[in-house]
């Protein structure tokens, strides 16, 4: 079953041109999910050690060193996709975009996600669709 879900993502892939297909309410989710995280950065960055600690932790984790940025972006992508979080998928693929990632190569991501999730995590690919269409359009860039 699993791998019935991949071969139709993979192949239903092959075609998409994506345009057109962002709503506004797409648009509007995608920019809460940001507004939302720079409120919560801005507070807890004032207010918590943990989460200060944690964001060190992410700059050392996605720090160039055998793997590229580019590279952990992807990785994150495809856990992102497995657990479901739409704000990490977000941050991920915008954040491989501006690390030089293609579109191909995020959707090759998704797919490893999917695989590791199974049926469940086709439905996180949606969304990771619409971050990817947001952040390629040349008004959003």
């Amino acid at each position: 079953m699993i791998l019935w879900f991949f071969y139709i993502f993979i192949h239903s892939t092959k075609s998409i041109t994506m345009s057109g297909d962002l709503t506004q309410s797409d648009i509007q989710k995608i920019e809460s999910l940001i507004s939302d995280r720079k409120k919560a950065h801005a507070y807890y960055e004032r207010s918590s050690k943990v989460y200060n600690a944690f964001i060190d932790m992410e700059n050392q984790a996605y720090s160039v060193g055998k793997l590229g940025k580019k590279y952990k972006e992807m990785i994150a992508i495809g856990i992102s996709i497995h657990i479901n979080c739409e704000s990490c998928l977000e941050w991920h693929i915008k954040e491989a975009l501006n690390a030089g990632a293609t579109k191909e190569e995020i959707i090759e991501a998704i797919g490893v996600g999917m695989e590791m999730g199974g049926g469940p995590a086709t439905v996180s690919s949606r969304f990771a669709m619409k971050v990817i269409e947001y952040y390629t359009q040349e008004s959003n860039t």
